[in-house]
């Protein structure tokens, strides 16, 4: 039979099989809603529900403005919709956002679309639950704990400071997103996974690109959907990550690496109850997590950052003079230690009011594991709920939240207020890292370069993670130091 014949009827019959599990699902989601009290809202088209728009919104980075906005407006802090084949309840607020993630693992779960959980892994954090995610959890939390971050600090210095010299370093113009991710990236593989070879380095990154523009599409196996491309750089990375895990394998044995040196190592040795290890495939799929969560969002938040500075001198002025102040303590060729990324208060305040006005995540979606109640209104069990950030652009929260204002987070922010890194049990544990990463970069920028944007217009989309449309291109100068 014809090949095309043969993917079109695998098409069709992957399609029949999704409507036919999804409309079985709205009709009893329908039957079993006539006799409860849901909350307010609209459940959109059967199937589509109001994914379409969320989706528009979504791309023109608005989601918060034009589609969580317009319905807390309409029906108030929680409501239904329909997104992605799902009946949704999107939980708005600080109290929303506490109590889903106080009730992980009790009411809800982590839900990820197939996609997602299939390129991602199923042996990864994101997946566990219960004790599996504590031990998993444990592990990871063990190599970015601030005591351990310590001791990197002169190390992403140095790695830093090559980044500029190969990267930056005699042009007019560069485009600060995809350095900054090449930078972040270049990192994690320096820091936690111990190797540096930048063509490497180069093919990896290029790798999880292809990644991750498969990781919210649908999940249809043909040869010309993004779905097969990413699955298919997915495999290459297993290859490449395989050949890691043997060699560090074979070092521990004859110890020439040791069991907590970084976050590679501490996978590949840690025990469950039974004195088992992590499987091969357990070990790649939590090193893909977190060499995603551990790039994509500190590279957004730099490549943001920058933009912010250029906009707002004045805080640009005290960013520079607070790093002014570090050199002054330094000797000559002397690298950065923890002491002066304690020192970079303001940097780090800067850096958490740009990720208050540009998050790099929207919210997060669960799934109810049981039927709950929550003011008044009864969620049922196997709808998905959906915390979100859009505590962010309260004025409740935050007093004129379309400014940019550093100086907010002087004051202590109320719990579930500011929640980039999300919160619970599964909030990000790369925080920390994420604020190693920006503070020292932003230090040797500053120190070295004057900065302006080339399109100050410059709009973000979403595709699937926020992306400035152009790569954010700047002009410098280099600076006399």
């Amino acid at each position: 039979m014809d090949n095309t014949v043969v993917e079109w009827i695998s098409y069709s019959s992957i399609l029949i099989a999704i409507l036919t599990t999804i409309i079985i699902s709205i009709l009893s989601f329908k039957s079993k809603s006539g006799r409860i009290n849901l909350p307010p809202g609209n459940l959109g088209l059967p199937i589509i529900g109001e994914t379409l728009e969320f989706y528009r919104a979504q791309k023109r980075n608005r989601v918060f403005e034009d589609f969580f906005g317009n319905r807390i407006q309409k029906y108030g802090s929680v409501f239904k919709t329909g997104l992605m084949g799902s009946p949704t309840v999107v939980f708005t607020g600080a109290a929303g956002n506490r109590f889903l993630l106080h009730h992980e693992f009790k009411l809800v779960m982590s839900s990820w679309p197939e996609c997602t959980v299939n390129l991602i892994g199923k042996g990864s954090i994101m997946e566990k639950h219960g004790a599996e995610h504590k031990r998993l959890r444990g592990a990871v939390m063990a190599c970015l704990r601030a005591d351990v971050l310590q001791s990197f600090v002169g190390k992403l210095s140095s790695v830093i400071e090559d980044h500029f010299e190969r990267h930056w370093k005699g042009n007019d113009v560069v485009l600060v997103y995809p350095l900054t991710k090449l930078l972040t990236f270049t990192s994690v593989c320096s820091l936690f996974l111990g190797f540096e070879g930048e063509d490497e380095i180069k093919y990896l990154l290029n790798l999880f690109e292809k990644v991750l523009l498969g990781v919210f599409a649908f999940p249809i196996d043909l040869p010309w959907s993004r779905y097969r491309r990413a699955r298919w750089a997915r495999c290459k990375i297993d290859e490449f990550l395989l050949t890691l895990i043997k060699r560090r394998r074979r070092d521990l044995a004859e110890g020439r690496a040791s069991a907590e040196q970084d976050l590679f190592s501490r996978l590949l040795t840690l025990n469950d109850e039974d004195g088992n290890t992590l499987r091969d495939k357990e070990v790649m799929d939590n090193v893909v997590l977190f060499m995603f969560a551990a790039h994509d969002t500190s590279s957004y938040a730099i490549a943001m950052m920058c933009k912010f500075l250029r906009e707002h001198n004045d805080c640009y002025e005290q960013i520079l003079a607070e790093h002014k102040q570090i050199l002054k303590s330094k000797e000559p060729g002397e690298k950065l230690n923890w002491e002066d990324v304690k020192n970079m208060t303001y940097t780090w305040r800067a850096a958490q009011e740009t990720m208050r006005l540009l998050p790099p995540i929207f919210g997060s979606f669960r799934k109810a594991i049981v039927d709950f109640e929550y003011e008044g209104y009864t969620i049922p069990k196997g709808w998905k709920v959906l915390w979100t950030a859009s505590t962010h652009y309260d004025a409740d929260c935050f007093q004129e939240p379309q400014k940019f204002k550093p100086s907010r987070f002087e004051d202590s922010i109320p719990p579930y207020v500011f929640v980039p890194f999300g919160g619970g049990v599964r909030m990000c544990a790369g925080l920390e890292l994420a604020k190693l990463q920006i503070t020292v970069f932003i230090h040797h920028l500053v120190t070295q370069y004057d900065w302006s944007l080339v399109d100050p217009s410059e709009g973000i989309t979403m595709d699937p993670l926020p992306t400035p449309t152009k790569g954010m291109p700047v002009r410098l100068t280099k600076k006399n130091t």
